[in-house]
């Protein structure tokens, strides 16, 4: 593997004049950069929490990405490139991959950034201590002993990760797996320094107290408002990093967002749902539609707290069946997603579509035999389905729930709309299980499809609807051993579309709204991974 050169370069100040920027290795050669080296971004929601170990958020990765580096970064086309790992070995066994780490990087505070912060980030991940709804993550890596570690049955001790040296970290699994350094881009493989957190504890993210080995470092953090990184001078790369400043403004409102960026408030928006058409004739360098591997769904709520209905497995295919995926995307979303008949986006490395029954039917007759089931299980004009649709605060998840209503009381079901700011649907989607249908989302952690179905296990902490099914369990098991695990995810997917554990409805696009002078974010990654340090400004 090739090392990545930082190449030297200063930034001169002259009395009165603009400064020369650093000319990265990012940039082509010849282009003018402003003088302002800002981003703008809109956040959705909050970022619940700044610690590696314990966020599960999309947008939550987005701005650890920039925080903190790990052993590998992505390129454009998804492919990986080496972070903080600049080389590794890879055992005869394939079991037991030994990386070799740069020397050059540091924390913002200055101390190195060693193989023993990987091993106390992966530990801390895996301790039950820590509480981490991400402990899974691990366990899908096939991390030696993780399964007892995070069940509490072995101590932590156990996890098989070492310091060989300051900088040889040592990960020993419990099975070949292919896909295994993809997963090292995620912000759960992250390290983190262990002896600002031992002194500040659940207070370390907070500015004040921060301490960072990513481009950025963490300025300010204005809950509600804004949160505000700085250029990290401690970064190994960073005469190579030309954004100075990132700023996320936490928007509930898609339309006001949009506004804001129109008038020159944000550098990158999502689009709203259905402005995507014109949009791009109005602005057709700014507005983008890429596939983004996620996807969207309706979970049913089949454990202890969910209603009896939603056990009964003809009534989820009813509602599955009533959704009109169609309709939503071609006259509500409008901006290049794709109807949703499995869980796995469409995009995913390696994976094939399999064949789902139901996705070649017509809207009539999946219609026809919604009503059919619903009948069969007991429900009717006399004895209507009543249920409650949960979906956090954003006016296109709103869009959407009404057309689901509205596609619903058309076979017969009444239901009413739950909506939750963001940190209370994620603890009542996920600690509570208190929801009968939840709007729920799925962004692959790494490019292969293992990602969306393990989610879906008995033991995935993910599993927010609480739906068991040993078949499935056993197919995902076998496909950690399979040469060739395609096959077991057909099964997986066949299996999803007989049990119906949740209603796939649509397959994500990235569909924003981009000042035409920032350059450098990827167009080609389905994962949409991005990294402020790889960014930059032009001149208007």
């Amino acid at each position: 593997m090739k090392l990545i050169l930082a190449i030297s370069a200063f930034a001169l100040m002259m009395g009165g004049a603009a400064p020369v920027f650093a000319q990265s290795d990012h940039v082509p050669a010849g282009t003018k950069l402003a003088k302002d080296q800002t981003y703008t971004y809109w956040l959705q929601d909050d970022i619940k929490t700044l610690d590696p170990d314990l966020n599960q958020s999309v947008e939550g990765n987005e701005m650890l990405l920039q925080l903190f580096e790990g052993l590998y970064t992505q390129d454009n086309t998804g492919e990986l490139v080496p972070a903080l790992a600049t080389s590794y070995d890879l055992s005869d066994d394939k079991m037991t991959y030994t990386f070799h780490l740069r020397k050059d990087a540091k924390w913002s505070n200055g101390d190195p950034v060693t193989a023993q912060d990987f091993v106390y980030g992966w530990s801390r991940l895996a301790d039950p201590k820590t509480a981490s709804e991400y402990a899974w993550y691990l366990q899908l890596m096939n991390v030696a002993n993780a399964d007892a570690v995070v069940d509490g049955k072995k101590p932590v001790s156990d996890l098989g990760v070492k310091a060989l040296d300051d900088y040889t970290f040592q990960v020993t699994l419990n099975k070949p797996t292919p896909y295994f350094r993809q997963m090292l881009t995620n912000a759960s493989s992250f390290p983190v320094p262990e002896k600002v957190i031992e002194k500040f504890g659940d207070q370390w993210t907070r500015p004040e107290n921060i301490v960072t080995d990513g481009a950025y470092t963490l300025e300010t953090w204005d809950v509600g408002s804004k949160i505000v990184l700085k250029k990290s001078d401690t970064y190994w790369d960073a005469a190579n990093t030309t954004l100075t400043e990132v700023t996320a403004i936490p928007i509930q409102d898609n339309d006001q967002a949009l506004r804001r960026y129109e008038a020159g408030e944000l550098d990158r928006v999502q689009i709203p749902a259905g402005q995507y058409p014109r949009l791009k004739k109005e602005y057709p360098d700014q507005a983008v539609s890429r596939p983004y591997s996620c996807t969207y769904a309706y979970r049913f709520n089949v454990g202890p707290k969910g209603p009896e209905a939603l056990k009964d497995v003809r009534v989820r295919k009813a509602l599955s069946y009533g959704i009109n995926r169609d309709i939503i995307v071609d006259k509500i979303l409008k901006g290049g997603q794709k109807p949703a008949y499995t869980w796995t986006h469409w995009a995913t490395a390696g994976f094939t579509t399999p064949d789902i029954p139901y996705a070649h039917w017509t809207d009539q007759e999946r219609m026809a035999k919604a009503k059919e089931l619903l009948k069969e299980a007991g429900y009717g004009p006399d004895h209507p389905l009543k249920l409650r649709i949960m979906y956090n605060t954003s006016s296109d998840h709103k869009k959407i729930a009404i057309a689901v209503q509205q596609f619903w009381k058309a076979i017969g079901v009444n239901a009413t709309l739950d909506n939750y700011e963001w940190k209370v649907y994620l603890d009542k989607l996920n600690q509570q299980h208190d929801f009968d249908v939840a709007r729920t989302g799925w962004c692959a952690d790494y490019n292969e499809a293992s990602t969306y179905l393990d989610a879906n296990t008995s033991w995935s902490d993910q599993n927010s609807g609480e739906w068991h099914n040993a078949e499935f369990d056993a197919v995902m098991k076998d496909s950690k051993t399979a040469a060739d695990p395609q096959s077991d995810y057909t099964k997986a997917e066949q299996i999803m579309a007989d049990q119906m554990p949740l209603a796939p409805i649509y397959h994500y696009a990235k569909v924003d709204m981009i000042n035409s002078h920032i350059k450098g974010i990827f167009d080609k990654n389905v994962m949409n991974y991005w990294y402020a340090k790889d960014m930059y400004r032009t001149a208007n």
